[in-house]
């Protein structure tokens, strides 16, 4: 005689979707036109051997430079209750009250106020910042500091992910 299959509730609970953030921190564009100036470098220290392989040489060049950049681009995100930042992830119910930061009081954060021994993921091409306290008492580290070009958007995104459902 064949069992009953389990009887699934008509309207099953509707769980309260996590905050959700993302975020890549591009460089900006004269970060590229900076490194632009390996092309009349290149191109200065090869003409007298030849113009075309300076020219080659100048491409390659700029070309591998741009693609570090891209690759080098770290991305922060909140989902499913973990903050990543880069290749370090942290449980939300690790983090405290996250704070964000621009302008003077950004500078402040990166500079004076800065704890040596807080985490951080920061872009000079990213002045914004959010300050994340880290609760856990095993952990070296009093705080992360993270560039956002969203630092708002980011530390919602923390705080709602920490509270309860």
């Amino acid at each position: 005689m064949p069992e009953n299959p389990p009887v699934l509730p008509e309207n099953p609970p509707v769980l309260p979707e996590m905050p959700t953030y993302r975020e890549k921190l591009w460089p900006t564009p004269w970060v590229f036109i900076a490194t632009a100036l390996v092309i009349p470098a290149s191109i200065l220290v090869l003409v007298p051997i030849s113009l075309l392989a300076g020219i080659i040489t100048a491409a390659v060049l700029y070309g591998g430079c741009v693609a570090l950049l891209i690759a080098a681009s770290p991305v922060v995100r909140v989902k499913d209750g973990i903050l990543s930042a880069g290749k370090a992830r942290i449980t939300v119910d690790m983090l405290g009250e996250a704070q964000a930061y621009t302008g003077a009081d950004a500078t402040q954060q990166r500079g004076p106020l800065l704890d040596a021994r807080a985490w951080m993921l920061i872009r000079g091409w990213v002045s914004p910042i959010v300050r994340i306290p880290i609760v856990d008492a095993n952990d070296p580290a009093p705080y992360w500091l993270v560039s956002s070009r969203q630092p708002t958007k980011l530390a919602a995104a923390i705080n709602e992910s920490r509270r309860p459902a």
